[in-house]
């Protein structure tokens, strides 16, 4: 049954929790997929920025003019 499952899963997650049992706790999950989303938009804040450079860097190379 599924819904065995599931509250087997709660009993788990909770006792991670609470540190009696080995594992990732709730509040460690949500800090690392906050830190992914943080990383992801960091990466993608960097693409902008190289492009940005190659841009402004062939903008200012007298030889373009």
């Amino acid at each position: 049954m599924k819904s065995r499952e599931t509250l087997r899963n709660w009993v788990r997650q909770a006792e991670v929790d609470a540190g009696t049992a080995p594992g990732v706790t709730t509040e460690e999950y949500e800090e690392m997929a906050r830190l992914r989303k943080e990383n992801k938009r960091l990466r993608e804040a960097n693409e902008i920025l190289k492009k940005a450079t190659v841009f402004f860097a062939g903008e200012l190379d007298p030889r373009n003019h």
